[in-house]
């Protein structure tokens, strides 16, 4: 048995709530589904001060709360489970959910948004927001004047990385071949940035209060007092 919804929103980020706000508001009756990061990225940020609203700051979580409370305030049906399968192939627009229930919606709103890719250190998950980011735009503003580090090696960690460039003395740029993934023009710039230190062949091997880097297969180096910023590469 299948459950007709008029609107339904996949994701529960900043866009997801967003979304809800203006669809509840034109009398559209949304259903949202969470997914299985209710509030998104920002449930992992601590201090936001680039919003628009918040002129002394706010905690992410706290945001997602209100965005949260304002998206009910207007009707919005929020549920938490997961739509793990979707066909968009008919006039129909059918989705299903983690539990097995089927859904018909006459209008689909996707804003599951992106997760990072960690490195999977134990030691990553302790410092995540205590020196450790996946995203330098928001959190660089709080390390400017240090140094810092940024893994990975594709398009995102370029960006990152020219981003805190500006921002800090030193940006160490974490590379674990020989080469960089990124498009040739910001392979360009980042290698023409004076205060961007790339260290080819290395893995970050652990992240304390010096994070050491496995520098091919017999050399390991330091970077003492650096904060660590993960690139959300996706590949």
């Amino acid at each position: 048995m299948s459950e007709k919804i008029n609107c339904l929103i996949i994701g529960s980020g900043p866009a997801g709530y967003t979304a809800a706000i203006y669809a509840a508001r034109a009398g559209l009756k949304p259903v949202l589904y969470t997914g299985m990061e209710p509030g998104g990225q920002l449930m992992i940020t601590t201090e936001v001060e680039n919003y628009p609203g918040y002129p002394k700051g706010i905690q992410g979580p706290q945001m997602m709360d209100e965005f949260r409370e304002q998206a009910e305030r207007f009707g919005t049906d929020i549920r938490y489970a997961i739509i793990n399968k979707v066909d968009f192939t008919g006039p129909v627009h059918k989705a299903w959910t983690d539990g097995g229930e089927e859904l018909h919606a006459d209008a689909v709103i996707i804003s599951t948004g992106a997760s990072a890719k960690w490195l999977g250190l134990e030691s990553e998950k302790r410092l995540t927001n205590k020196g450790v980011s996946a995203c330098a735009v928001c959190d660089g503003f709080f390390f400017r004047h240090m140094d810092v580090a940024v893994v990975g090696a594709g398009d995102t960690a370029a960006e990152e990385a020219m981003y805190l460039s500006k921002l800090c003395p030193n940006v160490h740029l974490i590379v674990r071949r020989d080469e960089m993934r990124a498009s040739k023009i910001m392979q360009e710039r980042v290698l023409r940035t004076s205060n961007i230190i790339v260290h080819w062949n290395s893995v970050t091997d652990e992240i304390s209060v010096k994070m050491m880097l496995k520098q091919s297969a017999s050399k390991t180096q330091s970077l003492v007092n650096s904060r660590l910023f993960r690139s959300r590469d996706f590949s």
